[in-house]
C-alpha cells in the first residue's frame, strides 16, 4: 500500500437501506478513509438510527477523521417493516423523494466523486450529471448475478424467458455467455418468475434490467468479489464495461488493511443488536459440531416453514445456532401458535435460538461446521472467506443465483431452493455435516485460502483497492 497522503477527492457513498447494502459500503468507506479520502456516507434516517444504537459509528468517526455520516428521510413512517415482501418500499420511496435531497448534498457538500448503490442508478447517473459530478456504480451482488441480470433481455430474444411455470423450472438456461448449461429456470433471480405465491415479484424484472444497463453510463463498477471466485462472469462483463474493480471480500480486506488493536472498539456494521452470549456457547461445541442458521436481515417465512426447519434440525441430532429474527415470521391466521414439546426438548438438549449474531466472528468460531443460509451475497462471501461449507434456502433477487454457484460451480455445499421440507433439512445437513463433510471442507478451504491471497499485499483485490483510488483521484480534478 502506498503511504498515504491527503486527498482532494470528496466521495459520497450512498447505499440502499438494507443490511447487506451499508454493510459492504461501509467496509469501503473505511478503505477509502484509510487512505485520507474525504468521504461522506450518506444513510436513510431510520438506517442511521440504528447503525447509531447497534453499530458504534462512533467507534468509526474517531478512528478515521476524513469520514462523517449524512442523513436524508425515505419518506416512510417509521413503524413500516422494511422486510419481507415490502422490503423494496424505501428503495422505491427514495427514488421517487430523494432527488431534490440528493442533487442538493452533491452541490452543497461539493462532492467530486458519488459511489451511488447500483439499485439507485438511473437516479445517480441524472442527478450527478446534472452537476457535473463523476458516478462509479457499487454492486452489492456477485459479479455473476449482476451479468445475469444484464443479459435477461437476451433470454427473451433467445426464447429462454420467459418462465411458463412450475413444469418449466428445471429447464437449462444455454445463453448466458460464461455461464452456459449452469442455471436452471428455477436459479434464476427470483424477478424472472411467475406468479410468486403473494403476487407480483418484489421489483418487476424490467426495473432491475433498466438499472443495471443504466451502469453503462457509470465511470466504473466495484463488486465485492474476487476474480478467482467468479472469472467466467466478470470476463464478460469486462466486454461490455472496461473499468471494473474486483475489491473483494471487503470485509476480510477492511480486516486485513485496518486491523483492530486488541481491546480497540470498532463497528460492526449492524443495524440489529448481536447476541454475543451465542460466542460462549459456541465455545463449549465440540470442534465443527454446530451448524449455524441466520437466514438473513429480511427473510420472512411462514410459521409453518419455521417448524419445517425446526423440525429438520432437530432430527438431524446436529448441535445447531439458529438465529430467529422477532420480524421474521409472517403473520399467522389466528392458529395454535404453541411449540411440540420435542422441539423444545430437542433444542434445550442441541440448539441455541437467538435474534442476531455477530456473523463474520461465528463462521470463524472453530465450533461451526457448516451454514445454512439465504445466500445472500454478504452472507456467502463470508462463508467463503470463512471456509465454511453451506446449506442453500434462497430467498429473493440473486439469492437463487449464489446458491446454484454454491452448490454446482463451486462445489461448497447443497441448494435446498423452492423445497421447504423437514426430512430434506435433515439429510441436507447430515450430509453437509457428517456423509460429504470432507469433501465439502476441502472444497471450501481452497475458496478461502484464495480469497486471503487476494486481499494479501499483490493480489489482485489488493492491487485493484490501490487502482481504484487512483482512479477516483483522476476524475475527481476539476
Amino acid at each position: 500500500m502506498k503511504p498515504p497522503q491527503t486527498s482532494s477527492a470528496h466521495v459520497l457513498i450512498f447505499p440502499c437501506p438494507a443490511q447487506g447494502h451499508v454493510n459492504s459500503m461501509l467496509n469501503l468507506a473505511q478503505l477509502l478513509a484509510l487512505r485520507h479520502l474525504h468521504v461522506t456516507f450518506l444513510n436513510t434516517e431510520h438506517t442511521h438510527n440504528r447503525l447509531t444504537r447497534f453499530a458504534d459509528i462512533e467507534s468509526l468517526l474517531a478512528r478515521y477523521p476524513t469520514l462523517r455520516f449524512k442523513t436524508i428521510p425515505d419518506g416512510l413512517p417509521e413503524e413500516h417493516p422494511r422486510s419481507g415482501e415490502r422490503a423494496a418500499e424505501p428503495l422505491l420511496s427514495l427514488k421517487v423523494h430523494g432527488k431534490p435531497l440528493l442533487r442538493d448534498i452533491l452541490v452543497k457538500e461539493k462532492v467530486t466523486c458519488l459511489v451511488a448503490d447500483g439499485l439507485f442508478a438511473k437516479l445517480a447517473n441524472d442527478m450527478a450529471e446534472e452537476v457535473g459530478v463523476a458516478t462509479i456504480h457499487f454492486r452489492t451482488i456477485g459479479a455473476s448475478c449482476f451479468w445475469t441480470y444484464f443479459w435477461a433481455p437476451y433470454l427473451f430474444q433467445s426464447n429462454e424467458l420467459p418462465v411458463t411455470g412450475e413444469e418449466d423450472m428445471d429447464r437449462i438456461i444455454s445463453t448466458i455467455p460464461g455461464m452456459e448449461n449452469l442455471l436452471r429456470c428455477r436459479d434464476l433471480p427470483s424477478f424472472c418468475r411467475p406468479n410468486r405465491a403473494k403476487g407480483e415479484p418484489i421489483i418487476p424484472l424490467e426495473t432491475i434490467v433498466s438499472e443495471t444497463h443504466q451502469t453503462l453510463r457509470a465511470r466504473a463498477v466495484i463488486f465485492n468479489t474476487f476474480d478467482d471466485l467468479e472469472s467466467p462472469a466478470l470476463f464478460h462483463l469486462r466486454l461490455r464495461f472496461p473499468t471494473i474493480f474486483t475489491v473483494g471480500p471487503l470485509h476480510l480486506h477492511r480486516a486485513c488493511r485496518a486491523p483492530t488493536a486488541t481491546n480497540t472498539k470498532t463497528s460492526n456494521n449492524s443495524m440489529r443488536e448481536e447476541d454475543t452470549s451465542c460466542m460462549a456457547w459456541l465455545d463449549s461445541q465440540p470442534l465443527r459440531s454446530v451448524i449455524y442458521v441466520s437466514f438473513g436481515s429480511i427473510t420472512t417465512m411462514t410459521r409453518e416453514s419455521l417448524l419445517e426447519f425446526w423440525y429438520g434440525l432437530v432430527n438431524s441430532k446436529m448441535r445447531f445456532l439458529w438465529v430467529v429474527r422477532s420480524d421474521m415470521i409472517t403473520a399467522g391466521e389466528g392458529k395454535d401458535e404453541s411449540v411440540p414439546a420435542e422441539l423444545v426438548e430437542g433444542t434445550k438438549e442441541r440448539g441455541l435460538m437467538v435474534g442476531w449474531v455477530p456473523q463474520v466472528e461465528v463462521l470463524a468460531h472453530k465450533s461451526v461446521g457448516a451454514f445454512m443460509t439465504h445466500c445472500g451475497w454478504n452472507s456467502t462471501i463470508e462463508s467463503v472467506v470463512a471456509g465454511v461449507p453451506m446449506v442453500c434456502w434462497p430467498y429473493f433477487a440473486d439469492q437463487q443465483v449464489n446458491s446454484r454457484l454454491v452448490s454446482d460451480s463451486w462445489k461448497v455445499g447443497l441448494d435446498m431452493k423452492d423445497v421447504c421440507d423437514r426430512n430434506v433439512v435433515e439429510n441436507m445437513v447430515n450430509d453437509v455435516m457428517v456423509n460429504r463433510k470432507e469433501e465439502f471442507l476441502q472444497s471450501a478451504e481452497k475458496l478461502a485460502i484464495l480469497a486471503r491471497k487476494n486481499v494479501s499485499e499483490g493480489g489482485p483485490s489488493y492491487d485493484n483497492l490501490d487502482r481504484l483510488i487512483e482512479f477516483i483521484e483522476l476524475i475527481s480534478q476539476k
